[in-house]
């Protein structure tokens, strides 16, 4: 069986775009970040303005809820490098572009609307977190597959899930009914994307079978989120793990697992040997990610049970 070049799978999956697009544009609702930012509570900074200097007393959220919003903020800031990314890679003509232009307006508000909660209730330090914009953005991004149509549809699926679950839990451990409220709104619109992605690649498992569990394979096997070039984001990631925002059991029983039953990888049929060989390696990376999972599960309630007994 001869694979389908990267020109031909765009094509080919041409009219599957088309359909999502349409079902994505009568579902999604439009929102205003404006209206899920409490601007009463602002006050001017110190500066040029000659407000008053920010102060660690002045955040109510606990400490990890501002290291998830940090970590949920700085990654959706890099919009421009994703943009890149996929415009690149799907290019901006028909459905495609008219998609990638879509998707990266309705990205462009989650930022836009965490910024403005975190700078208005004064949750984070306003200097450390430009900074770390300017650090993080000036890395860029790139998509470990950049150059692979259906690597980067997997990779998407999967990671625009993450994203969804991310923020409802974060959103959830910050006690603030405001902020909980602007997250459940930004993960409705990640779930959407999630949903569209997962649908084009269901349809490239209908088209090139192999292709598309040899891409699912590799995704799983190196998953990553686009926020792991954040500095410090192995210690913010696990602070994040241990407060149950998204760790090892989320990943798997939660984006990992869903996705694949949606695509029904396990009964796929059609395939070559690569093909086969592929979902062999979905099975049992599920397995390794079952043992971790158990494994973190139980030295996050070792290290509970010692703080407790302190």
């Amino acid at each position: 069986m001869t694979a389908l070049s990267q020109t031909a799978l765009l094509l080919e999956l041409e009219p599957v775009v088309e359909k999502n697009l349409e079902r994505h544009l009568a579902v999604a609702k439009e929102w205003f970040p404006h209206e899920y930012v409490p601007w009463s509570e602002g006050r001017t900074f110190d500066g040029p303005l000659g407000g008053e200097a920010w102060a660690e007393s002045d955040s109510t959220i606990p400490d990890v809820a501002r290291t998830a919003l940090i970590v949920n903020l700085l990654t959706e800031d890099n919009l421009p490098s994703y943009h890149h990314e996929i415009a690149t890679l799907f290019g901006r003509d028909g459905a495609w572009g008219t998609w990638v232009h879509r998707w990266t307006a309705e990205e462009g508000r989650h930022g836009t609307a965490i910024r403005d909660y975190l700078t208005v209730t004064r949750a984070v330090d306003p200097v450390a977190l430009e900074r770390a914009r300017m650090t993080h953005m000036s890395a860029g991004y790139a998509n470990v597959h950049d150059d692979e149509v259906l690597h980067s549809l997997a990779y998407v699926s999967f990671q625009e899930l993450a994203t969804r679950i991310s923020h409802r839990n974060t959103g959830r451990v910050t006690g603030d009914p405001a902020c909980e409220a602007l997250l459940a709104r930004v993960a409705a619109d990640e779930n959407l994307h999630m949903v569209f992605y997962r649908n084009l690649l269901a349809g490239a498992f209908e088209l090139a079978p192999s292709q598309a569990m040899r891409a699912v394979a590799d995704v799983v096997a190196d998953f990553q989120m686009p926020g792991n070039g954040i500095d410090g984001f192995a210690r913010k990631s696990v602070a994040i793990a241990l407060a149950g925002i998204y760790d090892l059991r989320q990943h798997r029983d939660d984006v990992v697992a869903p996705v694949l039953r949606q695509w029904d990888v396990f009964n796929v049929t059609g395939l070559d040997a690569d093909g086969e060989a592929a979902r062999d390696e979905i099975a049992a990376h599920l397995d390794d990610l079952e043992r971790a999972a158990s494994r973190f599960e139980e030295k996050r309630d070792a290290r509970a049970a010692r703080l407790a007994a302190r």
